[in-house]
């Protein structure tokens, strides 16, 4: 199977790690794999099923694609790469922090995925839970259920799967994959209307999460983990968050604080605050943590 093949080089850097680094569900991701060829995607498409291959370059980014889906994949790596991520009106030097990330860190571009349901699904799979717990159902499930990924893959990469597969995984595989009722029964809901939704894509990030709010369990975290990858919305933040507030205000002022405060720490670059939290994120910055962690209650709106 030949690959399709582009090569992407903009003006400015690009450093791939923080652009699809961002959509693994962590290391064991079976839809995203990094290896020493560069990172490996797999991808479901109006066209069909792709695997795409990213490798960096002096020259630029190499992209090939396998797959039924692979004109479709190629076509879409300058917006996979930040091709729509407009710095215009960002301010870096409202806040020395933001202006040392910023400098150190110029590689840094929002992704746009241009697919919803790939987003939505593991956003929901995170609603008040941990992470590892998130990330660990996600393997199961699609690795079980998913396609195997065309072309020259790394072995154990899969493709998403369908609505109308993701619909029919009866109700014990969720739970075996940790997964409580709320959260699949928001995810059929989903499953119900995904095509309405992914038409969500060509739609402003703001109309895309205003039919997202209409699914029952859907909130605004859920929105705004969204939108962040399938739209590269700049000022989508994730009010919600355990750790987020917490992460913002040590970078920001040195002690941590509620959502509240994070927003008013986040206002002098509103249109682009969810840019400053992936510099803090990039950065790795992190707050000092004090006790166990609380168990957050599975049935609330997130």
């Amino acid at each position: 199977m030949e690959p399709v093949e582009t090569r992407y080089a903009p003006a400015h850097r690009l450093a791939l790690r923080h652009l699809v680094g961002t959509l693994a569900q962590g290391g064991t991701d079976p839809t995203i794999r990094r290896d020493a060829d560069g990172w490996w995607l797999t991808m479901r498409l109006a066209t069909g099923t792709a695997t795409v291959l990213l490798t960096e370059g002096a020259d630029g980014v190499r992209a090939r694609a396998w797959g039924d889906g692979a004109a479709e994949a190629v076509a879409g790596v300058p917006d996979l790469l930040g091709r729509r991520d407009d710095l215009a009106g960002f301010e870096p030097g409202r806040h020395p922090v933001v202006a040392r990330l910023h400098h150190e860190t110029p590689g840094l571009r929002l992704t746009r995925t241009g697919r919803v349901l790939a987003a939505l699904v593991p956003s929901v799979l995170g609603q008040k839970v941990t992470g590892i717990e998130a990330k660990a159902a996600w393997r199961i499930l699609v690795t079980r259920h998913g396609e195997p990924a065309p072309g020259p893959a790394p072995l154990g990469m899969r493709v998403v799967p369908t609505a109308a597969v993701w619909r029919r995984i009866p109700s014990w595989e969720w739970h075996r994959a940790g997964v409580g009722p709320q959260r699949s029964d928001t995810l059929m809901r989903v499953f119900a209307v995904a095509d309405g939704l992914e038409r969500g894509a060509v739609l402003s990030s703001t109309e895309a999460g205003r039919r997202l709010r209409t699914v029952v369990g859907i909130g605004p975290w859920t929105v705004a983990e969204t939108v962040q990858r399938s739209h590269g919305d700049p000022d989508a933040v994730s009010v919600g968050d355990l750790h987020l507030c917490k992460r913002v205000g040590t970078a920001l002022i040195g002690r941590r604080v509620d959502d509240d405060g994070m927003l008013e720490l986040l206002e002098p670059w509103r249109g682009h605050r969810q840019r400053v939290v992936r510099l803090i994120e990039a950065a790795g910055i992190g707050y000092e943590r004090h006790g166990p962690r609380l168990a957050i209650p599975e049935h609330r709106t997130r």
